[in-house]
């Protein structure tokens, strides 16, 4: 995890540059594919699966170490050849992970976020989940395993294969001739993120194209049918924790609810979607038309985008400060300081929804937390610089004044869900 932290160090900003280039290229030629609550709700999310992967959190039902240790039939060189093959491998398992989760409802929950965004843009690239707390994904790496591959070479190649992916998540790309064979392109995964009827649960490959050509997945751009993104059942949130265990709530409550024990038990591997009857008649759930201008999209008045920008830059500090000193902090230090900031973005993008308990939640966590820093003496603001110190204290004032504001407040925006 320390070096995956200070992976992300450099990751991170580097992200961030190509995000606002994308921006600005969208401004200056008129194709803006971005709205400014969605791309902070995108990278908010990032954000907070940032910081579940180097925290550690989640279950590991098998390793790969494992599986290599127990079923390979011989060991392998680390050659040039051997990261091809396991490169292949990686990118097979992934194929096949990614059409669990779009095909199983259970799985569906923590994937469903990536394709939350009506917007489809670099941003929505990092829109990542963090409802995956059970690891078996080196079950998909049996083929890896039985061949021998090194397990140093699948933690070189995996955060590759990861970042690999960024590129492909934009608009202002078309058709790229004879790669379309090969690769998958962005034209291709405009495609997989598209609602319409055509395009559901199509080009699922992450970077070779040829497992969808293989197993019936893939499916062309058409001119006749621009892409309309998001999900069939819309976010109507900017929170990432509620947006990533919405359909798990729904499945539970479907679950509770429902009068037939077999539907109890059955509903949770059924095809995503899938619903008893009795439950569907007795709590519908609004699907989304098929209509590029009907989106989650309130208008929000300067103010309120002050406040969204204000706390957004606020947390990527906290962030690249939390990164650049994790390898120096103790174990319940990270944890703690994790914690803060999943709460901070908690806090932030409820109040941004405007839940009635939004500006009371921001108020008593802007207390909370000062009194935390005040009273205790935290361990981790005796291994920070002063000006982070100051930092935090300014954070938590301004946040509880905000939230004050914004009782007296009410947002001047429009309510309605489109």
């Amino acid at each position: 995890m320390n070096t995956y932290a200070e992976v992300l160090l450099w990751a991170i900003p580097g992200f961030l540059v190509l995000v606002l280039v994308e921006i600005l290229y969208g401004y200056f030629t008129k194709k803006i594919a971005y709205t400014f609550m969605d791309t902070l709700a995108s990278l908010s999310s990032g954000m907070t699966n940032i910081l579940k992967d180097v925290l550690g959190l989640g279950i590991l039902l098998v390793s790969y170490p494992f599986l290599l240790e127990n079923i390979a039939l011989w060991n392998m060189e680390t050659t040039l050849g051997v990261y091809l093959i396991a490169f292949i491998c990686i990118d097979f398992a992934s194929y096949l992970i990614h059409l669990l989760n779009h095909k199983i409802n259970i799985f569906w929950n923590q994937h469903l976020i990536h394709h939350s965004s009506e917007e489809f843009n670099l941003a929505c690239a990092l829109r990542q989940s963090i409802s995956n707390l059970v690891g078996f994904a080196a079950i998909f790496l049996i083929p890896a395993a039985l061949l021998g591959v090194p397990s140093e070479v699948i933690i070189t190649l995996s955060p590759i294969h990861l970042f690999a992916q960024f590129w492909y998540h934009t608009q202002h790309i078309g058709k790229l001739g004879f790669l379309e064979y090969i690769i998958v392109t962005p034209s291709q995964h405009r495609v997989h993120h598209a609602i319409n009827p055509i395009y559901i649960d199509k080009n699922l490959s992450a970077i070779f194209c040829i497992w969808d050509r293989m197993f019936g997945t893939f499916q062309e751009e058409l001119d006749s049918e621009p892409p309309v993104y998001g999900t069939l059942k819309p976010a109507l949130s900017w929170n990432p924790f509620w947006i990533n265990f919405q359909h798990l709530y729904i499945l539970a409550r479907d679950a509770w609810h429902t009068k037939n024990w077999r539907d109890k038990l059955r509903l949770w591997f059924m095809p995503t979607g899938w619903r008893p009857k009795d439950v569907a008649l007795l709590f519908p759930v609004e699907i989304r038309e098929i209509n590029e201008n009907q989106k989650y999209k309130p208008h929000y008045d300067r103010n309120w985008k002050i406040i969204a920008a204000f706390h957004f830059i606020s947390l990527v500090i906290m962030l690249l400060f939390f990164l650049s000193k994790f390898n120096e902090l103790t174990t319940s230090t990270q944890i703690n300081f994790g914690l803060l900031i999943f709460v901070s973005i908690f806090g932030f993008t409820s109040l941004m929804d405007y839940h009635s308990w939004g500006p009371k939640f921001e108020i008593l966590r802007g207390i909370v937390f000062l009194g935390l820093l005040f009273f205790l003496k935290t361990p981790f603001l005796n291994q920070t610089p002063l000006w982070f110190s100051y930092f935090l204290i300014s954070y938590f004032v301004l946040s509880a004044a905000i939230g004050f504001w914004a009782k007296t407040k009410k947002p001047n925006r429009k309510l309605a869900l489109y």
